[in-house]
């Protein structure tokens, strides 16, 4: 199906006119969506999936990401194979670095000893989607790119419903598109909501005195840029000299001259029931190399006294792009100003969105815990292998353990399959590590596959029986 070849064919129940049908239709295309379409259309059926920005690849792509990792197996490794191949990964070592590990403004390196030898690898991230989006091409998905998810038709379905259409906004307005198997792919559970599935609200783990839902608050997300022009030597030498490591000297003196707002480079809170160390505070300069020598990848996180639920309220999520571009701003500002080895460094990427790092959390036929992980748990449905993953929370713990088919169908809906974030995990599970690029294009291969069994067997995909491990 080409968008050339696109023809009315009808309308829905609602009045909605459909262009569109495939067997497996797949809401997003982050790395869950991209496997879960790749995948099911390798084994023969039709997809089509809906993606809001201009190419795949979700938090990774558009919301610059970039994290390189050793292929885990199947299209993960495919990928970062053709990233390879593309010239689009870069890796930065102590040899280019040489005080980079053990930096205190290091996001991913700051444990290592300091001087000790390291390799941090990211992908370009615009290269990244380009070739991400020839990979569903060459494989025949149609990709309708641009277009917002806004809706689902459905209809009863036995004891369950089932969707019949998903509905979108595009540059004519609002059409539907038809499908035997819904992929969510989303990353914040939109598919779930409007299917008025089951789920839980972000909100984290919170403190004792907050009893009410008014007071959650959320694991905040964040909006990431990319500076480049840094000559970090400079700045490592001044951290070296001053004695300044976190260039906390330098973030007071610009605070005392009205150059930063309150908001930047706040204090952590003092409240270390929320998250431990991460995500409570924002007080230094956090960033980590990317595409290439002298450019760096920064983050920029929602304060997290503000609350914000930007994935279920329009307001939060309004204010969340206004301000953090806002900050950035002001953070680039500060860095051009005081920090040495920044004076002639210049914005030169802000992501396309913010990222949520806890949305909703979709209740499926099965919960996967915290506890399911300590406790290194079995089950008759494992999607993959035993996998050894390690949690943060738990000091660094590792854990072997397998995951269920059933955390990928959600309760009430018959024909949706769930992939990467919007997986059926209690918030910790999935903030820990459960969401990181290698597992969601496993989560979304195993979605896929699932589908396309589901397709030719002629049954939903809560009929399937998951009885063998998808290898990887």
């Amino acid at each position: 199906m080409n968008s050339s070849s696109i023809q009315p064919l009808g309308r829905t129940a609602r009045g909605v006119p459909v262009i569109g049908e495939a067997d497996v239709v797949v809401i997003g295309a982050g790395p869950g969506g991209f496997a879960a379409a790749l995948r099911a259309r390798r084994e023969g059926c039709s997809v089509i999936i809906v993606e809001k920005f201009d190419m795949p690849g979700g938090v990774h792509t558009s919301g610059l990401q970039g994290a390189a990792n050793t292929g885990v197996g199947g299209i993960h490794t495919e990928l970062m194979e053709r990233f390879a191949a593309a010239g689009a990964i870069y890796t930065a070592t102590e040899k280019e670095l040489p005080d980079w590990a053990g930096n205190a403004l290091s996001h991913y390196d700051y444990y290592l000893e300091p001087g000790s030898p390291f390799r941090r690898a990211s992908f370009n991230p615009d290269a990244a989607g380009n070739i991400m989006l020839r990979m569903l091409d060459e494989a025949g998905v149609h990709a309708i790119y641009g277009a917002a998810f806004v809706d689902v038709e459905m209809q009863p379905d036995g004891g369950q419903r089932r969707i019949t259409h998903a509905i979108i906004e595009t540059v004519q307005g609002r059409q539907a598109i038809r499908g035997r198997v819904f992929v969510e792919g989303s990353g914040t559970a939109e598919v779930v909501a409007r299917a008025g599935a089951p789920y839980v609200r972000g909100g984290g783990r919170q403190p004792e005195t907050v009893t009410t839902d008014a007071q959650a608050r959320p694991i905040p997300g964040g909006l990431l840029w990319i500076m480049s022009g840094i000559d970090f030597a400079q700045t490592a030498a001044y951290q070296k000299r001053e004695n300044d490591p976190a260039l906390s000297k330098l973030i007071n003196a610009a605070r005392a001259a009205g150059d930063i707002p309150p908001e930047l480079y706040r204090p952590r809170l003092a409240d270390q029931g929320v998250y431990g160390d991460h995500y409570i505070g924002h007080p230094t300069v956090d960033m980590s190399p990317i595409q290439g020598p002298g450019t760096f990848i920064l983050w920029q996180n929602v304060p997290y006294e503000w609350a914000l639920h930007m994935d279920d309220d329009a307001e939060h999520a309004f204010r969340a792009k206004r301000e953090l571009r806002r900050l950035i701003d002001a953070e680039a500002a500060f860095l051009r100003k005081y920090a040495p080895g920044f004076q002639d460094a210049f914005i030169s990427h802000v992501g396309r969105y913010v990222g949520v790092r806890d949305g909703r959390h979709p209740i499926g036929e099965y919960v996967f815990s915290i506890d399911d992980a300590r406790e290194e748990r079995r089950f008759p449905d494992a999607v993959t292998r035993p996998m050894t993953k390690t949690f943060f929370w738990d000091q660094y713990a590792k854990y072997t353990f397998e995951v269920p088919y059933r955390c990928f169908l959600p309760k009430e809906v018959d024909n949706l399959l769930l992939t990467g974030a919007s997986l059926s995990f209690t918030f910790e599970t999935i903030f820990m590590v459960m969401r990181n690029f290698p597992w969601c294009c496993q989560t979304g291969e195993v979605a896929g596959h699932a589908a396309a069994r589901a397709i030719r067997e002629g049954i939903s995909p809560k009929q399937l029986r998951w009885t063998e491990p998808l290898p990887f």
